[in-house]
């Protein structure tokens, strides 16, 4: 790296740190939370009884993880209008990702519920609860803590993944590399600053994660 990429490398940090605070981690933030509860309620779903909605979230699942999420967000923001449905490039970005981290992690959730010993059913009935107050007091709960590592490994990846909004022009902090790589001519150096910082933040969410998972051990110890 000569001098002239150096300079633009060090010059480019702080207004993708800045578009990272701004927009990349909101996004993720709510996406995340969207996608979570669509998982929870889609894995409950493919593990009732009821044959209809089972179909549909079967359905759901195979179709998301079955397509790239880069072409699921060319259809929302791209293809919706040509059948008069038109989505600003936020309200794309949102409803993309929340899908696409509802089906990945409705396996997870749905994983974690199976693992639970059924002798836990049985003895949250042997007590007179219901079904919905078994799996609201006794299961879930349980499934939370298996849950844990593989969701904050989902919300990681997540962080990475909103770099592809960019291609529906949503400035996030690929987007504003893009932009500052326009400007300066010195792609090499912009997409190393910008990738140092996704690492710095991987790395800080991974640390969190760590010490999450020691919490929910010690708390299960007890």
């Amino acid at each position: 790296m000569n001098e002239r990429q150096l300079e633009v490398f060090l010059d480019s940090l702080w207004p993708l740190l800045k578009a990272g605070v701004l927009y990349t981690i909101p996004l993720t933030l709510i996406t995340f939370a969207l996608g979570l509860t669509l998982a929870v309620v889609t894995a409950l779903v493919r593990l009732s009884s009821l044959k209809i909605l089972k179909w549909i979230a079967d359905f759901y699942v195979w179709v998301i993880r079955g397509t790239p999420l880069l072409v699921q967000l060319f259809i929302i923001f791209y293809g919706l209008p040509s059948v008069g449905i038109t989505l600003n490039v936020y309200t794309s970005a949102v409803i993309g990702l929340s899908l696409s981290v509802g089906a990945y992690c409705s396996e997870i959730v749905r994983a974690a519920i199976i693992s639970v010993h059924k002798g836990q059913w049985e003895a949250a009935f042997s007590l007179g609860m219901s079904r919905m107050q078994t799996l609201r007091r006794v299961i879930l709960p349980q499934a939370a803590r298996v849950s844990v590592p593989p969701l904050g490994n989902a919300f990681i990846s997540l962080v990475k993944d909103t770099s592809l909004v960019a291609i529906i022009t949503y400035v996030e902090m690929f987007r504003r590399a893009q932009q500052i790589s326009a400007t300066t001519y010195e792609p090499m150096a912009v997409y190393c600053a910008v990738a140092v910082i996704y690492l710095a933040f991987s790395t800080v969410l991974s640390v969190l994660q760590t010490r999450v998972e020691k919490r929910f051990e010690r708390f299960s110890a007890h």
